[in-house]
């Protein structure tokens, strides 16, 4: 995959990426400062780069080949190494609101984040609620991430999907599938609202049921899959989906407006194999391709 890049643009060359146009924006957020359980995501992004030159650029499943795809690699967002996380996370996200804005997402520009824990999620999922007042928010992930700040942290991965709230208007919607641990607090929130989906079939008829032209964005933490196929994840659930479940989506998707995503908490150092990397790179390469 990466010997495909097209261009390769650093966050020191232009805070505001001077020139860019439609396309795809790859962009590394490596970060885990608020993991609680298991680190090592902060390496997540360049595990899936030097992964992605063992894999093939065709997807069978989309019929579609990585060389036809304008997309850019525009390297890791400097984060800092302050011994406060909330201001190390901080760094990393205002530099990927530096990077990309509210005009590039309207004039075509597509960002694809590869992270680093959940909270890294934050800045995408602002800006693309923020840009498409009625972005549909897919979310795939073993866990809610509901809670209002954990162990200390406002901006936790186990906050992200909260603090995704606070930019919601009444016409944004948010759909939560995978998802098999939580508080009760949290599983009442999503039964009351209606955004769990609990069987398979229910939530690939609701994706089916988005108008094609209505912004989406993906949201998906790599716990989503059951980890017998990807163990090398910092808070691993048993009873997770398979691959093939993530590709029935990406068949919906391709027809659907797929906006931008994200893909978080691929952790190297906790599979000494590399199967997780190379599980997590192929994920990435039908995002690519269904974006």
């Amino acid at each position: 995959m990466s010997s495909l890049i097209k261009s390769n643009y650093s966050y020191y060359m232009s805070r505001d990426f001077i020139g860019i146009n439609q396309g795809i924006y790859l962009v590394g957020f490596g970060f885990d400062g608020t993991a609680c359980f298991r680190k090592g995501t902060k390496d997540g992004p360049d595990a899936i780069r030097k992964a992605s030159d063992g894999i093939e650029s065709y997807s069978p499943y989309l019929d579609r080949v990585l060389e036809d795809v304008e997309f850019y690699d525009c390297g890791n967002l400097p984060v800092g190494n302050s011994e406060n996380q909330e201001h190390n996370w901080q760094v990393g996200t205002n530099a990927f609101l530096d990077c990309f804005k509210k005009h590039h997402l309207e004039n075509g520009a597509k960002v694809l984040t590869i992270g680093g824990e959940h909270s890294i999620s934050y800045a995408p999922i602002s800006l693309y609620l923020d840009t498409y007042k009625d972005l549909v928010l897919i979310h795939l992930d073993a866990h809610a991430d509901l809670r209002d700040g954990y162990e200390g942290y406002h901006y936790s991965h186990a906050s992200v999907i909260r603090r995704a709230l606070d930019h919601f208007n009444d016409t944004h919607e948010l759909i939560q599938y995978g998802i098999r641990s939580g508080t009760k607090e949290e599983y009442k929130w999503m039964k009351e609202n209606k955004t769990i989906k609990t069987s398979r079939q229910d939530f690939l008829d609701s994706v089916r049921q988005i108008d094609p032209k209505r912004p989406v964005y993906l949201t998906l933490d790599l716990d989503y899959f059951d980890p017998s196929f990807l163990p090398g994840t910092g808070t691993p659930e048993a009873g997770g989906e398979d691959f093939h479940s993530f590709v029935a989506l990406t068949k919906i998707l391709k027809d659907k407006n797929l906006v931008g995503a994200d893909v978080v908490e691929l952790s190297p150092p906790l599979d000494n194999s590399g199967n997780s990397d190379v599980f997590a790179t192929k994920v990435v390469r039908e995002i690519l391709l269904t974006l």
